[in-house]
């Protein structure tokens, strides 16, 4: 399974997996259902979750029900119980870029949300947009949602501007990207653009870099105050595991 999931993954364009996946996923929760293994997105248990991953397959990470990843459900455990992003009586004007299947009903359905996304090529972008040349006017959101985008982008550093630009002064974004805590300093190569080596040294064949530990401080340099919330650090060991969650995974809560 987990040598046929990396083949899909790296054959069929994601624009298009996105959309053979609603017929597949009813299939694959049936087939899972079990009581191991939570998705806390849906509240649905399963045997086991699926492999995943474009190089190295990580076992028991997505979700059969909603496709999360840990970094998916992770994200939800947070907002659900230290934010007010559910149950505010303001509605909250939200931008989400490149939008997860996982979230994306979720949030459109919640009526304290003015819920819009973007992406350059996903089809369930409200508005194709490049995040370094954004089509929205200042300070016009109070939370914005860029889970393992950054990592793409070439000029991460204007994106990052973009993004500080648009978000409302007392505002919140959250900007996870794929990260080695191992490492003090991001590492990137522009000269290294062979799809096949790209994923051998960045983990996957379309990213540009492996962020370190300065990824909160570049952020800090463009105007955000950093929360580094080490979140699965407060959440019990066993539901840690129950959840399939990353453990020691940082959740960069960026505030303008």
């Amino acid at each position: 399974m987990k040598n046929l999931f990396k083949l899909i993954l790296n054959t069929i364009p994601r624009p298009l997996l996105i959309r053979l996946s609603y017929v597949a996923r009813p299939v694959l929760a049936f087939a899972l259902k079990g009581t191991k293994f939570t998705d806390p997105i849906d509240g649905k248990s399963f045997k086991m979750f699926l492999p995943y991953g474009y190089g190295t397959q990580r076992n028991n990470v997505l979700s059969p029900s909603t496709l999360s990843l840990e970094r998916h459900r992770l994200l939800w455990l947070y907002l659900n119980e230290k934010t007010d992003f559910f149950t505010s009586v303001a509605k909250k004007k939200v931008l989400h870029f490149a939008p997860e299947q996982a979230f994306y009903k979720l949030f459109r359905n919640q009526k304290n949300l003015d819920y819009t996304t973007t992406d350059l090529f996903s089809p369930l972008a409200d508005v194709k947009a490049d995040i370094c040349d954004l089509p929205f006017e200042d300070n016009q959101y109070d939370v914005i949602l860029c889970n393992h985008v950054l990592e793409h982008i070439p000029d991460d550093t204007k994106a990052m501007q973009e993004l500080y630009r648009v978000l409302k002064p007392g505002g919140m974004a959250i900007l996870q990207i794929p990260q080695d805590l191992s490492r003090a300093t991001t590492f990137a190569d522009d000269s290294i653009t062979d799809q096949k080596e790209r994923a051998k040294i960045f983990g996957q064949y379309d990213h540009v870099r492996i962020y370190g530990r300065d990824y909160f401080d570049k952020l800090r340099s463009i105007g955000f105050k950093v929360v580094e919330e080490d979140y699965t650090n407060k959440i019990a060991p066993e539901l840690v595991e129950k959840y399939c969650l990353a453990k020691g995974e940082i959740i960069p809560v960026c505030f303008k």
